[in-house]
């Protein structure tokens, strides 16, 4: 279990779930039903919005990046035209990344400590950039979220992407990074099938990855109970 860290509350800091893993392969509804669960999920593709609202700060830098054509001329971001660029574009891409995520990066760790302070037994930090962006580090357990191609694609046009697009998208992944993300979680959860098989593998997961926690209660509970009335000690 990971330690409080820089402005949390002292004690036992809540359980922290890293959900991972390509494009349209299903995070938003394994966090969903985490949410359900009693979970605390902090959505970073919400708060890059946050981010990148008007007057945010990451606006400056990333108009001087990619110039005045990727803004309304209210002074909002145009995310259409933007992302018309960067999927087109791993470069492009990865500077946009290394302007924005260090903003995310903050309104999340902002987010854990409040979950913290709330009394959160257990966070979600759902990020497609969990593992590259650093956050993997600070989460007890990683779970990369998959599903077959054929599914990404059936998906990401029900999201109302042209099929252009949905090939756009998912080459500028890469082809091999459900299995880069395999070999740096601790563990796979597939996506596929109905709605109540993957929330009997997300309870399952989650009745582990919290089992720590759960045992440390009931001990505590257990040394409680023996030691009242008597002198401090284990007799």
């Amino acid at each position: 279990m990971t330690s409080a860290g820089a402005g949390e509350p002292p004690g036992r800091a809540p359980i922290t779930i890293g959900l991972t893993g390509p494009i349209g392969c299903g995070k938003s509804t394994i966090g969903r039903i985490l949410a359900e669960l009693g979970g605390t999920v902090i959505d970073a593709d919400a708060l890059t919005r946050v981010a990148t609202a008007p007057a945010a700060p990451a606006l400056p830098a990333i108009r001087e990046r990619f110039g005045r054509g990727v803004f309304h001329a209210d002074g909002s971001l145009d995310r259409e035209a933007l992302a018309g660029i960067v999927f087109a574009d791993r470069a492009a891409l990865s500077d946009l990344e290394a302007i924005v995520h260090p903003h995310v990066r903050r309104l999340i760790e902002s987010a854990v400590v409040d979950a913290a302070r709330a009394g959160a037994m257990f966070v979600v930090i759902e990020a497609i950039k969990l593992v590259e962006g650093g956050l993997a580090g600070r989460c007890d357990a990683v779970w990369l979220i998959e599903c077959d191609p054929a599914t990404q694609r059936q998906r990401l046009a029900a999201r109302g992407h042209a099929a252009d697009d949905v090939e756009r998208r998912m080459a500028t992944q890469g082809p091999d990074l459900a299995e880069w993300l395999a070999a740096r979680a601790t563990r796979r959860i597939s996506s596929e099938g109905s709605l109540h098989e993957v929330r009997e593998r997300v309870e399952d997961a989650l009745a582990d990855a919290l089992a720590p926690v759960l045992l440390e209660d009931a001990l505590a509970q257990g040394v409680g109970t023996k030691g009242e009335g008597s002198a401090p000690g284990w007799g």
